[in-house]
């Protein structure tokens, strides 16, 4: 349990910061990098691929009307 800081990068401004120094914060090196991130999920500038795989689960459609 030395006192080794672990030295990492922040996602949004890719400063690096101790990962020990903001807990609450993280991945984040600030609560405003946490904020511009969030924001950009929202504005949908960030998306989770579609898995094309899980439209075998869906019911066929139906083209007959």
């Amino acid at each position: 349990m030395g006192g080794d800081l672990k030295s990492v990068r922040c996602p949004t401004c890719k400063k690096s910061f101790d990962w020990d120094t903001k807990p609450d914060s993280r991945p984040f090196c600030s609560e405003r990098c946490r904020l511009i991130d969030l924001g950009d999920w929202l504005e949908e500038k960030h998306r989770i691929p579609e898995d094309t795989g899980s439209k075998a689960f869906l019911p066929p459609e139906d083209d007959q009307y």
